[in-house]
């Protein structure tokens, strides 16, 4: 190719730039791009903004998703001011149900060191189980580790010296020193958790404890349960069996008070559940392998402590959780639930012998409950 060839290609140039510029002079827009030559737009190149979905639809579609029982349970777990009370109230019920499945499914005598290992380890495989679902750390934040510790050695002391009493007392004087645990856990936290007592909620005790007494303190108050006197208990061995059982209470008393500031500072109540069951299982097998108190169970009977062991596990979880969010002496007020809807059941069901004293103990305990519902759940000045 020659210069001319290149000139003439810069002349042809030029020339068609000027037909651009001189075509512009005119008050006309010449598009860059034709009809023919504009680009097809379909949904992948359209880029539509980013929504935030609306949080009440997506409340309705879990509502919707969800069965009514499971909305029920997750009502009385935390939508109610009343949340706290009801997961005593729900935990009351629970081991009631276990006194019921024990009285009528029980066919082979086990040994009390035996059910409560059994009952600690399930209790700890399912709260390790619940830890690491929800991402919470095992042995709880760093700051509340020491009350996990306290929560777990009182109840653990407050474990075996009731099995002791078991072991030396009759059946209803061990079970009335176990009701003393709501009256040492409300004295307790006046001085643990700086939590005034109300003169209410002390008559509120006082009635249920009364109750208690009405139901258990009469000869033929759970004889038709199975009670059998502990033979050989005389003189100062039985007072050192009630100041044990005293102890007991005590110690019971003290774990409440630990469990409900383990479980406020890490606004989780499962960690208190795992801590008692690893030292309490640990305790309850070194006490079982001491006494060579062990019993090969049938499968019947193992089939039943397993299911019993998942029943206490949803039983402490409510109390757990009821503790967390209700005042102590409140909480520990419904726990008397427990003897009377137990008692009524006996009753209408002829087992236990209908009795004055019966009536006016279950009476004494509902009316007790109900005033503490009634006036509500304590608000808490944060």
């Amino acid at each position: 190719m020659d210069s001319r060839g290149i000139d003439g290609g810069e002349e042809l140039e030029l020339s068609h730039v000027v037909e651009l510029v001189d075509s512009g002079s005119e008050d006309q827009i010449t598009p860059l791009l034709t009809q023919s030559e504009k680009p097809k737009i379909n949904i992948f190149t359209v880029s539509y903004p980013s929504r935030k979905p609306n949080k009440d639809q997506i409340a309705r579609l879990i509502e919707t998703e969800t069965s009514p029982f499971t909305q029920f349970i997750m009502w009385i777990w935390s939508g109610s001011r009343y949340s706290g009370l009801l997961c005593m109230v729900l935990s009351s019920l629970i081991y009631c149900i276990m006194e019921l499945l024990l009285d009528v499914g029980s066919a082979q005598a086990v040994p009390l060191f035996e059910i409560a290992f059994t009952r600690c380890v399930i209790s700890s495989i399912l709260s390790f189980m619940w830890l690491k679902r929800n991402g919470e750390p095992i042995f709880g934040p760093a700051n509340v580790r020491n009350l996990l510790v306290s929560r777990a050695f009182t109840g653990c002391i407050s474990l075996l010296t009731f099995i002791y009493c078991i072991h030396r007392l009759p059946l209803s004087q061990a079970m009335i020193l176990s009701f003393t645990t709501p009256i040492m856990a409300s004295v307790a936290a006046r001085f643990i958790l700086n939590e005034n007592l109300k003169i209410a909620e002390v008559a509120g005790i006082a009635f249920s404890f009364f109750g208690v007494l009405f139901i258990l303190g009469s000869p033929t108050g759970i004889e038709e349960v199975g009670e059998a006197k502990a033979p050989g208990v005389h003189g100062l061995g039985h007072v050192f069996a009630v100041l044990i059982g005293l102890v007991s209470s005590l110690a019971g008393g003290a774990s409440y008070c630990f469990l409900r500031a383990a479980a406020k500072a890490s606004d989780q109540s499962v960690g208190t559940i795992f801590s008692f069951g690893l030292l309490s299982s640990a305790a309850a097998a070194i006490c079982m392998i001491t006494t060579q108190d062990f019993v090969l169970p049938s499968f019947y009977s193992f089939i039943l402590m397993v299911f019993l062991s998942i029943l206490a596990f949803f039983a402490e979880l409510f109390l757990a959780h009821g503790l967390q969010l209700e005042k102590t002496s409140k909480a520990a007020n419904i726990l008397y639930l427990e003897v009377a809807l137990y008692q009524l059941w006996g009753m209408g069901s002829s087992r236990v012998m209908l009795s004055f004293g019966k009536v006016i103990g279950c009476f004494l305990v509902f009316v007790s409950a109900c005033c503490t519902v009634y006036f509500g759940p304590e608000k808490e000045m944060e």
